[in-house]
């Protein structure tokens, strides 16, 4: 058989799902004038703290009230998503949507979150607002890409035809979901005072369609 007459096509279902959606505007918008009125709000935020119980070294991390996250638009949001892709992976239908906890992280030049994973069956992270520049290579190393300010998701060790890193460029509004356990690092950013914010979140689905293992 000769090479142009060969049908062919790549498989890449190998290792974690995930999930890449943007966020409506609408809820963008709210949520990001929520923040900024808490920022100010310096007895609530205290209040909301979250930072004791995350591992970014960062600004700021609070958490959101269960009251906010209803009323925004975000709960529905997430549940939507969460279903939809759920479904198409699983053929299962999911009916128990619970969010544990929706947090906020608000970060700076020189700021990282090293690696880690969630609790909880479903985790996802998306961008709020982004500064207009990471900075750059001290060193101009043109040929390679700058990853100050990325997203990185982690999922085993780099082999043949195998990377084992995804490299998210932020962008206001892109969210992505996947599994607790994949691991996850957000590198530190510099030459700028802009803000990078991101959100995220933890739920629980049918334990019946998480545990794969059975009874």
């Amino acid at each position: 058989m000769s090479e142009n007459k060969l049908q062919s096509r790549i498989l890449k279902n190998f290792g974690p799902s995930v999930l890449h959606v943007k966020i409506p505007k609408n809820i963008v918008d709210t949520i990001n004038v929520y923040i900024d009125g808490l920022v100010n709000d310096k007895v609530k935020i205290k209040s909301l703290d979250a930072g004791e119980h995350l591992v970014g070294d960062v600004t700021q991390e609070f958490s959101l009230e269960d009251e906010f996250i209803k009323k925004s638009g975000w709960y529905v949001f997430l549940a939507s998503c969460v279903r939809k892709w759920v479904e198409f992976e699983t053929k299962k239908k999911v009916t128990k949507f619970e969010i544990l906890d929706s947090w906020v992280v608000r970060q700076f030049a020189n700021e990282y979150n090293p690696t880690h994973w969630h609790s909880g069956h479903i985790s996802g992270a998306g961008f709020l607002k982004v500064p207009s520049t990471f900075g750059k290579y001290t060193q101009g190393k043109k040929t390679m890409r700058y990853k100050g300010g990325n997203l990185q998701l982690i999922h085993g060790s780099r082999m043949f035809l195998c990377p084992s890193t995804i490299n998210i460029v932020p962008a206001v509004g892109d969210f992505y979901f996947f599994p607790n356990y994949l691991m996850h690092t957000v590198f530190p950013f510099k030459d700028t005072n802009e803000e990078r914010r991101s959100i995220s979140f933890n739920a629980n689905v049918d334990d019946e369609i998480y545990n794969v293992y059975g009874k």
